[in-house]
């Protein structure tokens, strides 16, 4: 039996996939504010090992080097690779490259450029295997990777963050930390158009809080102003935004502000990835692979694109619950999935798609939206019921998952 964790080190959140015999059986994200120092990096990575069983094999990708903490990317790829590694044996682990390799830790910082934000790759190089042609979209609570497949292959134009950014291929929006004013610069408010203050007053949490589209365990920051996440408080902070007191209009008003700024967001990743899909000539046909916390984005910019949908949980071995929160931390699943021995993952991946069943999970989890009594977005609501960490699926497995054992400190 082999066992490998996957790790996704990011700038905000640490995610990890627990890997067992080719098959993901377990999955969890959680904060990580590396811009608060490198303290905070080694005590996500204390907890995070500590209730998992020991792995024989540890794949690691990040996007962290990026932190403003590090001088440059380079300090930051080898100051992430000595704290994975003065925790887990040196020769346990690999990282992943982005050309879909992977190599030691001291080759990984002999050469940190190889494997500098390298993430996308990890998932879409497993969204590969399963879909011909797609496109991924795994929106998170930061960023969009919108990554093409072509004829099974990754198929991106830029292989880098500067070179990503370019080609839309990365865009700088997320569901949760993204603060309002980079979302629009003017809104429309009773009838007028109003300008928005250049000022980190709320974030795109709020937004989504107010949709009712916002899983309830997706945001696990901070809020702009430190104070709580009631939907009250979403509401002064977005009001702000505008110059004004929340109770200086209906709720109403701020809850459609909130689905405006969410329609500007959806129409500017809709654009990106068709920017993204002509570049690489991906058919008119081809699926959208919807993966991240804010997938539910994903479902409704397939809908506007008149293509088919599916949810990344779909492309991984896993139990349907634990399948859900791996679709939430898709790169690190892939990268555990691509790490683990070969003839294993393919057995694995093989009885997947002929049953759809896999073996149950250590633990378990959902993602439910926040029970808030906002009224929900209905944009992209057909493409998202077939997705198993929607909102509806996350009620039906409810009762379920109550049952099953749930791994101390999990989501």
């Amino acid at each position: 039996m082999s066992v490998v964790l996957g790790w996704d080190i990011g700038g905000a959140h640490l995610k990890l996939a627990l890997v067992r015999d080719g098959a993901v059986v377990a999955a969890r994200q959680m904060p990580s504010p590396l811009w608060l120092g490198l303290d905070r990096l080694a005590a996500a990575l204390d907890e995070a090992l500590s209730p998992w069983p020991t792995a024989d094999r540890h794949a690691v990708t990040m996007t962290a080097e990026l932190a403003d903490l590090f001088p440059d990317r380079a300090s930051g790829v080898r100051a992430i690779l000595d704290a994975v590694t003065r925790r887990v044996p040196a020769r346990s682990v690999r990282v992943y490259a982005n050309d879909g390799s992977l190599i030691s830790a001291a080759e990984a910082a002999a050469a940190p450029e190889r494997v500098a934000s390298a993430n996308w790759h990890a998932a879409a190089a497993l969204a590969a295997r399963r879909v011909r042609d797609g496109l991924l979209v795994d929106i998170g609570s930061t960023t969009t990777d919108l990554v093409p497949v072509r004829r099974g292959r990754v198929a991106a134009q830029g292989a880098d963050d500067a070179g990503r950014l370019a080609r839309d291929e990365l865009v700088y929006r997320g569901v949760v930390r993204t603060p309002v004013m980079a979302l629009a610069s003017h809104v429309r408010l009773a009838g007028a158009r109003v300008g928005v203050a250049a000022e980190l007053f709320a974030t795109s949490a709020d937004v989504f809080r107010l949709t009712g589209q916002l899983p309830a365990d997706a945001d696990q920051q901070p809020t702009a102003d430190g104070r709580g996440k009631s939907l009250a408080e979403s509401r002064a902070r977005l009001a702000r935004m505008v110059g004004r007191d929340a109770a200086s209009a209906e709720d109403a008003v701020w809850d459609g502000l909130a689905r405006q700024l969410a329609a500007q967001l959806l129409r500017e990743l809709v654009a990106a990835a068709r920017r993204v899909a002509a570049g690489a000539a991906v058919p008119a046909t081809a699926t959208v692979i919807g993966a991240g916390v804010g997938r539910f984005l994903a479902a409704a910019l397939a809908e506007r694109l008149g293509r088919p949908y599916r949810s990344y949980a779909s492309v991984i071995p896993a139990d349907g619950e634990v399948a859900a929160i791996a679709a939430d931390c898709a790169p690190a699943a892939a990268v555990a999935l691509l790490g683990a021995p070969s003839s294993a993952a393919r057995s694995r991946a093989t009885a997947a798609a002929s049953s759809g069943a896999a073996r149950p999970p250590l633990v378990s989890a959902e993602r439910n939206p926040r029970k808030s009594g906002a009224k929900g977005s209905s944009v992209g609501k057909s493409a998202a019921a077939s997705d198993p960490a929607s909102p509806a699926s996350s009620r039906r497995s409810r009762a379920n998952a109550r049952k099953r054992a749930r791994l101390s400190g999990g989501r």
